[in-house]
């Protein structure tokens, strides 16, 4: 049986006139930094707020497939990583859902440890957002 790895993920979400045309990015790397997989994806009308918490999300989907023993976020938004480490309560109606949708999703991995980071360590995954929104725009 192979043995389980732990994982370091940075997520961005992000919509241009929030609410307005959004995008998730992420990028899931091992523990020596080798890109494993990536996530870059128009995800139509959203928040700011919204598109952080659906690339969570997704890069939790496309995580699930490497079976980790445990995962590092990194996001540079600060309210959806505090909000997941449980330091903020959830009080907007629209995030509720999703919030739970990362909670359940997580329960398949034994350590998910959330941080946020300064935009400047999270170009990889601003990347992909804009990737996926100006794609979509063309």
């Amino acid at each position: 049986m192979p043995e389980k790895i732990r994982l370091t993920i940075f997520t961005d979400g992000g919509a241009r006139g929030n609410p307005g045309p959004a995008g998730i990015g992420a990028v899931i790397k091992d523990e020596q930094g080798r890109l494993l997989a990536f996530v870059s994806r128009y995800i139509g009308r959203a928040t700011n707020n919204q598109a952080e918490y659906q690339a969570v999300l997704a890069a939790m989907e496309e995580a699930q497939r490497f079976s980790p023993a445990a995962i590092d976020f990194f996001l540079d938004s600060e309210l959806v990583a505090r909000q997941l480490s449980g330091a903020y309560k959830v009080k907007n109606r629209e995030l509720a859902p999703l919030f739970v949708k990362v909670h359940n999703a997580g329960l398949s991995c034994p350590k998910i440890v959330y941080h946020h980071v300064p935009r400047e360590q999270n170009r990889e995954a601003d990347k992909l957002v804009n990737q996926a929104i100006d794609q979509a725009l063309k």
